[in-house]
């Protein structure tokens, strides 16, 4: 079996309870809070600006054997660079303070996946970060494939607030269509291993993140009638 197949077998339980989270489910159904929505942009920002430091952490670390891996890596960072500000614009597009978002702490299951990233690049396998995208690509081109549209028109805000959220739908479905094909030439067992497990990680710490945001009050009947 292709190894990314394998990844996403090996992290089907925790995938299946990110995606049950309540909070998520609403917003698959378009059942999202103008409050809600802002703080799962501000708990983003403090993960995306992360990006690009963590990617180039990573391929400083990467060993000679996976130099095709950099290259990917390099390319990867160019087409991240700057997304935090986007976010930013979508939070003041949405009336928030996107200065308090920048000079504010992120909620803890972030902060502690922020930290175990860098961690696991400079202690552990750097190959391991690729987990992270494996989760976090994966359930933006969900949101935004499934759920932007509608929770424009719920909330009735204009499109320049869903700038982070929309163009991460088609943009993370060709970055997928390229990681399976990066995941798909690691042969090693290590690596794979090292992806395995911070996927695994990364799935239960966002997971907690989306069951801290403030959910829309829709009861567990509306919801159920919304996804019919």
């Amino acid at each position: 079996m292709p190894f990314f197949d394998t990844l996403q077998t090996a992290t089907a339980s925790e995938r299946e309870a990110l995606f049950g989270v309540p909070v998520i489910r609403e917003a698959l159904a378009g059942v999202v809070s103008l409050e809600g929505y802002v703080a799962f942009l501000t708990q983003a920002y403090h993960h995306v600006r992360h990006t690009v430091p963590l990617l180039m952490a990573c391929g400083a670390r990467l060993p000679a054997r996976l130099e095709w891996l950099r290259g990917a890596v390099c390319e990867y960072i160019d087409e991240e660079y700057g997304h935090e500000r986007w976010i930013l614009d979508d939070i003041a597009a949405c009336g928030g303070d996107a200065d308090a978002v920048q000079g504010s702490r992120p909620a803890l299951p972030i902060e502690l996946m922020v930290a175990y990233l860098y961690d696991l690049i400079a202690r552990g396998n750097p190959v391991g970060l690729f987990g992270m995208v494996n989760v976090l690509e994966g359930t933006s081109v969900a949101l935004a494939t499934h759920a932007a549209g509608s929770i424009r028109d719920s909330l009735g805000l204009p499109g320049n607030a869903f700038s982070y959220l929309s163009s991460h739908g088609a943009l993370d479905q060709d970055h997928m269509q390229t990681y399976r094909s990066l995941m798909n030439r690691l042969d090693d067992a290590d690596d794979q291993a090292a992806v395995i497990h911070s996927a695994r990680v990364v799935y239960r710490l966002y997971a907690d993140m989306f069951r801290g945001l403030p959910r829309a009050g829709a009861t567990a009947a509306e919801v159920r009638h919304a996804t019919v």
